[in-house]
């Protein structure tokens, strides 16, 4: 078995952690693969990829180390490649981990197959910009709201192509349900099920009395168009990672993505007493 060893080094435990891993995984006669630029002295992998796309697609299966970020951002890259992904957690929370680093012993479980997958759906953003149509994919979140200015913008949501609602608000939030435990959640939207089919729009500061979130099913497909009467500037943003500014008067479709992550799972875990334990601790 072949595995692609994906660690945040940035992260201060990662670099051990990522040591004992590989050794750990030697130990069940599993390859392990990693990026070039991850190279270091301390790290006995067999092998060092250049190209980021194809240490994906010769992999039998991913793991992570770093925090939610880290994981969010490497599982896009793995579904993709239909590759199933294990989180292990060196950040805060680590909602979409699957082990912590005191939990290493589990991995023993991946050479006797003893694990189950679980499929998380994602979001898929599609806006045109200069150079053409873009499409991009989230496992949180997709975020379109104002910039640094205290100014107010003004949303006109249709669902399905026929007018549902509109918003003035500092933003709209459209959450998949593993993401309804980040952004969404500070906004005051509820907290779903992760293997729930469907997904959320949470409007950001919404200047009504009757703002609150709304549940979709998955095959829901949303169509927002911003406004704004002042030179406040409107950004779009995917999982948290650099933003892209709208135009006055853009069109954003938000709907289910074709991609689906698969994760891991070692253990059996009760997802509500996590949530509960993460946000006690965080």
């Amino acid at each position: 078995m072949i595995v692609a060893l994906l660690p945040n080094l940035d992260k201060k435990d990662a670099p051990q952690c990522t040591q004992e891993i590989i050794r750990r995984l030697h130990r069940f006669d599993m390859q392990v693969w990693m990026r070039v630029s991850d190279k270091r002295e301390s790290f006995a992998a067999d092998r060092w990829v250049s190209d980021f796309y194809a240490l994906l697609s010769d992999c039998d299966l991913v793991i992570t180390v770093g925090g939610d970020g880290t994981i969010i951002h490497e599982a896009r890259h793995a579904a993709v490649a239909g590759k199933p992904i294990l989180g292990i957690n060196t950040g805060r929370v680590g909602f979409v981990a699957g082990l912590e680093p005191d939990e290493l012993n589990l991995l023993s479980r991946l050479a006797e197959g003893a694990y189950t997958l679980e499929t998380r759906i994602m979001l898929r953003a599609e806006f045109e910009s200069k150079s053409g149509n873009r499409q991009i994919d989230a496992l949180n979140d997709v975020v379109i709201a104002r910039g640094a200015l205290s100014k107010i913008i003004d949303f006109d949501v249709e669902l399905n192509h026929t007018e549902m609602a509109h918003y003035r608000a500092d933003g709209l939030i459209f959450a998949t349900p593993t993401g309804s435990t980040a952004y969404s959640l500070s906004a005051g939207g509820p907290v779903l099920d992760p293997t729930m089919r469907g997904f959320l729009l949470t409007p950001i500061c919404p200047h009504t009395l009757a703002g609150r979130a709304i549940v979709f099913t998955e095959n829901a497909c949303l169509t927002v168009k911003t406004y704004s009467t002042t030179q406040a500037k409107t950004f779009l943003t995917v999982d948290g990672d650099s933003a892209v500014e709208l135009e006055n008067g853009q069109q954003v479709t938000v709907r289910r993505s074709p991609y689906a992550v698969q994760l891991i799972k070692l253990k059996q875990n009760h997802f509500y007493k996590i949530v509960n334990q993460k946000l006690t601790e965080s």
